[in-house]
């Protein structure tokens, strides 16, 4: 699976440690790609490295991201604006395979002044592993989000 990472400020330090440990589980075998956000410039702000991210996942560059920010919650927000994405704050590894199995969940978003980057790695983990279930139930609700994003105007 190719998998996007992208940070502001704030959350460059988590995913420069997250890019390392998860490089170095080969097992996992992912393409691991780096957008950008080394932490150098108080002024990357998080609706940059979010709609560079979502712009990945839209266009086919990236099946998945990993994106963080201080809180999780502002990237989150500025990613879920992008047609196609499915962004959620998980600082849980419960939430993070559930978001994939029940909703669809396409993009990770993580505070890295919030969580530790051992919790942080397990949810990128789960994350990574985790495969849409298709349930009847679930395709049925996927299926209403995907219709009231069909209603907005995309942002990027």
């Amino acid at each position: 699976m190719r998998v996007a990472f992208s940070a502001d400020h704030a959350g460059a330090g988590l995913k420069a440690e997250l890019l390392r440990r998860l490089g170095g589980a080969a097992a996992l075998g992912h393409e691991l790609i780096d957008l950008g956000g080394d932490g150098s410039d108080p002024n990357d702000d998080y609706p940059d490295f979010a709609r560079r991210l979502g712009h990945a996942i839209r266009d086919g560059a990236a099946d998945r991201g990993i994106l963080i920010c201080g809180s999780g919650v502002g990237a989150s927000v500025a990613a879920n604006k992008i047609r196609g994405v499915r962004a959620a704050v998980c600082h849980d590894t419960y939430s993070a395979h559930q978001g994939v199995e029940h909703d669809d969940m396409n993009v990770l978003t993580l505070g890295a002044r919030v969580i530790g980057p051992e919790p942080a790695f397990e949810c990128a983990v789960v994350f990574l592993a985790a495969t849409f279930s298709g349930e009847p139930r679930h395709r049925r609700r996927l299926d209403k989000v995907l219709a009231m994003e069909s209603e907005g105007k995309d942002a990027g």
